[in-house]
């Protein structure tokens, strides 16, 4: 497959991967940064909380909302428990033409265990997008 884009074209950019540090350093620099947590809406509002500001929508969701989130042209972070599912939501939504698509890694999971706040209360749903 990779012969056939380097005949044929390019293929779309593989998603980068953002450590928890830079991602608090690149929202104090970018307020226009979307935070997309693929989580279920009981694990975005379960023990690890999710990133305040953060929106859900699930992995199963995000096909028939990806367009929601392309046309917001906005940079996404995809966070999910770990950071398997955002892997795999950062591949798709780099498919569908988002420019700047990152994975939170170690995912929420990390994102504790480095002491960063999270909250547990609800917040953006896939509604807001």
């Amino acid at each position: 497959m990779k012969l056939l884009s380097r005949w044929f074209g390019r293929s779309p950019a593989a998603p980068s991967w953002i450590e928890a540090a830079a991602l608090v350093a690149r929202r104090e620099q970018d307020a226009a940064l979307l935070i997309l947590d693929v989580r279920g809406t009981d694990e975005f509002t379960g023990p690890l909380g999710h990133i305040t500001g953060a929106t859900n929508l699930p992995l199963n969701k995000l096909p028939e909302r990806i367009a929601d989130v392309v046309r917001q042209n906005l940079p996404v972070v995809v966070v999910c428990k770990t950071d398997r599912r955002s892997s795999i939501a950062a591949d798709q939504l780099t498919k569908a033409g988002v420019a700047d698509v990152s994975v939170l890694r170690g995912g929420m999971e990390r994102w504790r265990e480095l002491g960063f706040p999270a909250s547990l209360a609800p917040s953006k749903t896939a509604g807001a997008i």
